[in-house]
């Protein structure tokens, strides 16, 4: 079945003041920043100023035998596709379209995070942390939209992600010398 064109998904089906309000039932500490939309890394890091703790990037990927991954590192992080595959498991790995994106986690390109889990009512999305970065307290992500940074601890970010009824696999990759 053909997915609808991005333009005409229509309005996310979750809201960012529902996802905080989820965090907040599930017992889960946060704090939201308003910023300017950031599309990227580099935009982020303008937008953010000082703020301590973990920034994080979030790749939605597409393995060769159709299987979905969402993977979220530290944004300095190098993640080499080419070898990643092998370090977790999955077939060869290439960017999830959009529309994918869209089906799939209900979230646009740019604003992948891994609070999009909360669409991913089909489980079909298979969850790789990055093991550096939850060493990391805080950590930051886009709560659905791309115009705040919203700070969880590691420990509620799991919870979170169970409470979606994913478990995620905390992975060593990424570290720096990587990919290269």
């Amino acid at each position: 079945m053909d997915t609808p064109p991005l333009t005409d998904c229509g309005p996310p089906p979750t809201s960012p003041d529902a996802l905080l309000a989820r965090l907040t039932a599930l017992g889960i500490g946060h704090v939201t920043h308003h910023h300017a939309p950031a599309f990227t890394v580099e935009e982020s890091r303008a937008h953010r100023g000082d703020l301590p703790g973990g920034h994080c990037k979030n790749l939605f990927l597409k393995d060769k035998k159709g299987q979905f991954w969402l993977v979220v590192a530290l944004e300095e992080a190098p993640v080499a596709l080419n070898s990643l595959d092998r370090i977790i498991g999955s077939a060869r790995l290439s960017f999830a379209s959009p529309d994918r994106l869209w089906e799939h986690l209900g979230v646009r390109p740019g604003s992948v995070t891994p609070f999009a889990l909360v669409n991913d009512t089909g489980r079909r999305v298979n969850v790789v942390l990055q093991q550096a970065m939850m060493e990391f307290d805080p950590l930051h992500y886009h709560p659905l939209v791309n115009d705040r940074t919203t700070a969880v601890t590691p420990d509620g970010l799991l919870r979170f992600i169970r409470a979606c009824g994913h478990e995620p696999r905390i992975v060593d990759f990424g570290r720096p010398g990587e990919g290269k």
